[in-house]
């Protein structure tokens, strides 16, 4: 989890490759009306969130349920999201992405064809509540190579 540019689909498909895991990117359950706000320039609402926020929870729920292990790439950027997405399951780990506003402005700058511009940083930082250690979070600086973020997020991970 964390804001956009922060690198959550290339650090999670890298981090599934490792652990032999499917990857799913919450972008992809995103309804064409969310990605079209977005493109426009305008911040989703909590009522936009909801729906695409419970088909990846649904998600995790059906690939769990077959025996299969899944990391998902998604903002979730308050903690009443990650609570829909986690629902007090034990087997779930949430992955922080942290980094600084300046960095990710550089990395959002130099990313080409996403529907999210970088006028909607402020609102992503704005929104973002900082998952608490209650919250059994694994948070990563996001200062390194994709290889050395995946490291720091393995060494951290359940056995």
């Amino acid at each position: 989890m964390g804001v956009s540019s922060s690198g959550k689909s290339s650090i999670g498909k890298a981090l599934a490759d490792r652990l032999g895991w499917r990857f799913a990117d919450g972008d992809d359950f995103h309804p064409p009306a969310n990605v079209e706000k977005q493109r426009a320039g305008q911040p989703l609402t909590d009522e936009d969130r909801w729906p695409w926020l419970q088909s990846i929870a649904d998600e995790i729920d059906r690939v769990t349920a077959e025996g299969g292990k899944l990391v998902v790439a998604c903002s979730a950027l308050k903690r009443v999201y990650r609570e829909l997405l986690v629902h007090g399951r034990h087997d779930i780990r949430i992955v922080y992405l942290d980094g600084s506003k300046e960095l990710i402005a550089m990395r959002m700058a130099a990313r080409k064809n996403h529907f999210m511009p970088s006028s909607l940083l402020d609102s992503q930082f704005k929104t973002l509540e900082v998952p608490g250690t209650d919250e059994r979070v694994i948070a990563v600086s996001i200062d390194d190579d994709i290889v050395g973020i995946v490291d720091a997020i393995a060494k951290q991970l359940p056995t």
